[in-house]
């Protein structure tokens, strides 16, 4: 064998060896792609840990959130999807509700189910709509008191490596009154609204920024958080992840706070 024989040899193993990277990083990708858009066909399990800080009147008090936020879509007939959203979340809060006080408990559950066309439109843009509800899980102080539904709804279209778009609920309290008998407050009355963009970097890189912006119709009051994240799907074993980490500013909030926040983000995802 001539000394570039064995260099041609090298060299025609290279394709070998590159396939399955490159194969696995448009995977990874595609994956990134599928987190980006809230109805997409993907089983996902994100655990979402937030810290908020600069709550009460010295504004030292913090809380901290983990949200388990499964996602389940399910086919129906050949041209829609059902999807299923549910936020179920964990408080913790020190020096909220008065300096040196600390409380811990459930939140109530949201609950948003979407019937989304498993097709873009002509135009490429991609929607969902259903009913929201909120289960009044929550422990005193963390929790509306109150049963709730109203509409929720998506849209958003993806190009150039580019997802943006907006997803937006409102909550009507349920208690018959106009407010609560056993406290007097008035019923629930609170828009969501959250503009997205996102980014593919590749190799299943991602960065976004949303806002998730509430109104509260009854005390006529924003709380506005800015969210800038940076994301990453990658293999744990045999176990398909993104990994996600960002900071977020407060451009509105009630008296009380918070002013800022970090949030970290562990999502479990199961392509079909």
């Amino acid at each position: 064998m001539s000394p570039s024989r064995p260099l041609r040899f090298l060299l025609a193993l290279v394709p070998l060896a590159v396939a399955p990277v490159v194969h696995a990083d448009a995977d990874r990708d595609a994956l990134a792609k599928s987190l980006s858009n809230p109805v997409a066909a993907l089983i996902s399990v994100p655990f979402q840990f937030n810290v908020d800080a600069g709550y009460g009147a010295d504004r030292n008090g913090t809380r901290t959130t983990l949200n388990l936020q499964p996602v389940v879509p399910v086919s129906i007939g050949e041209d829609w999807n059902l999807i299923s959203r549910t936020i179920l979340p964990v408080l913790t809060q020190h020096g909220v509700s008065a300096p040196g006080t600390t409380e811990s408990g459930l939140g109530d559950i949201v609950q948003s189910v979407f019937l989304s066309p498993k097709a873009p439109t002509a135009s490429g843009w991609i929607w969902g709509a259903g009913p929201v509800f909120l289960l009044p899980s929550g422990r005193t102080g963390f929790s509306a008191g109150q049963w709730a539904a109203g509409p929720t709804a998506v849209v958003l279209k993806q190009q150039n490596g580019y997802t943006f778009g907006a997803l937006a609920n409102h909550l009507w309290g349920l208690s018959g009154h106009g407010s609560l008998p056993a406290t007097g407050l008035p019923d629930l009355n609170a828009t969501f609204v959250q503009p997205f963009v996102s980014k593919s970097l590749g190799r299943g890189a991602t960065l976004a920024a949303n806002l998730e912006s509430t109104y509260d119709w009854n005390r006529s009051a924003w709380t506005v958080p800015l969210n800038v994240s940076y994301s990453q799907v990658l293999p744990v074993g045999h176990q398909l992840v993104s990994l996600g980490g960002g900071v977020r500013g407060y451009l509105a909030s009630p008296t009380g706070g918070p002013d800022w926040g970090l949030r970290l983000t562990v999502t479990l995802l199961y392509p079909r």
